[in-house]
């Protein structure tokens, strides 16, 4: 009998194959890029690239030197990449504030990821044929949009102790909701509980939680086993609250029998399919709506735990472990702010002279 694929293998399957169909639209010579990347990331990582650069090459087809305008796309060499200019990247950069993408119009803030992903995109394009000697400068490291320079930190939205409490009454008694929304509750209410729960005492990520089997919970040590976003697998240990939580769900999950290839998910749909991450954010973003005043998302509940768990232990290497972090730099940014009552502490914890 064949072994069950897990769901970020058939993820990972669904966007090679989406891969491969894209790289048909770029430039030959990406393939030899590509290929250096398949050691080092993974193939939703790689899709991202690939459509980024998709962007960046239609514009200079469409936009650029005549050139890159009476050439298609496919037959673009790398010496022509290699005459690509700061003007031509500055103009881009200016573009991809609002374009079209498939049909689509597309936006990206100049404060926002959007520009500063797509210009990573190309910064591995250029660099990797730089290194490799096969175009003499990399005009990308010239380039710089709003959104990498320097700016201050925003607090991070995320829920103090009361509104933690709250938001999960919220989501047991379903006072705030609609006579249509209760409705649904009524049919969902332990399952949900127990994804706000998770998120709340682990800090997962959404398409961690949305991935876990059946098989991935192992009671006797209290842990999680999920696949990391950096392709590695990871155990995440819960408290007495997750578990309890999770236990009242399995007994309900039980009774429910899974569509045909979602026997081992462990989150279920009311369509019995393993559950989506938009299903996930909707979900969460209705509970917290009435009780909250904030617009929370998975993202918060997870930034929520990892906030609450470097106030009790104060350790951020710790924090940057279990998030997931593979820079603790990244934990330091977002989840070791100081409390304001904390802050409040140190105005006269230090004596300018002695008594």
């Amino acid at each position: 009998m064949a072994k069950e694929e897990k769901y970020y293998e058939q993820l990972a399957d669904a966007n090679t194959d989406r891969l491969r169909v894209l790289l048909k639209e770029l430039p030959g010579f990406c393939m030899e890029y590509f290929r250096s990347l398949k050691n080092d990331t993974e193939p939703r990582t790689r899709l991202e690239y690939a459509k980024d650069l998709k962007t960046f090459f239609t514009f200079l087809h469409d936009s650029g030197s005549k050139e890159f305008t009476d050439t298609d796309i496919h037959n673009y060499t790398v010496e022509m990449l290699g005459r690509v200019t700061k003007e031509d990247l500055e103009e881009y950069m200016e573009y991809i504030t609002k374009y079209e993408y498939n049909g689509k119009v597309r936006k990206n803030a100049e404060r926002g990821s959007g520009k500063k992903r797509k210009l990573a995109a190309l910064h591995g394009l250029f660099g990797y044929y730089f290194r490799e000697e096969k175009i003499d400068r990399d005009v990308s490291i010239l380039v710089t949009p709003v959104s990498l320079k320097k700016k201050d930190n925003k607090a991070i939205i995320r829920l103090d102790a009361a509104e933690t409490a709250n938001f999960l009454d919220e989501v047991d008694s379903a006072d705030g909701l609609t006579k249509r929304q209760q409705a649904f509750n009524n049919r969902t209410r332990v399952r949900d509980s127990a994804i706000c729960t998770v998120f709340l005492g682990t800090g997962l990520r959404v398409s961690e939680l949305v991935g876990l089997d059946l098989t991935d919970i192992n009671f006797d040590d209290g842990c999680l086993m999920i696949h990391r976003k950096g392709g590695y697998d990871s155990a995440v240990y819960f408290g007495e609250e997750v578990e309890e939580a999770l236990t009242a769900y399995l007994e309900e999950r039980e009774k429910i029998t899974p569509a045909p290839g979602n026997e081992n998910a462990l989150f279920l749909s009311l369509q019995r399919k393993r559950i989506s991450t938009r299903a996930v954010e909707k979900m969460v973003s209705k509970y917290a709506a009435n009780v909250t005043g904030k617009h929370i998302t998975p993202h918060k509940l997870r930034a929520t735990y990892g906030s609450s768990l470097y106030q009790a232990t104060g350790d951020i290497y710790l924090v940057a472990d279990t998030l997931g972090h593979t820079s603790v730099e990244t934990t330091k940014t977002y989840y070791a702010q100081m409390p304001e009552e904390n802050r409040r502490r140190t105005a006269n914890a230090v004596k300018l002279r002695k008594d």
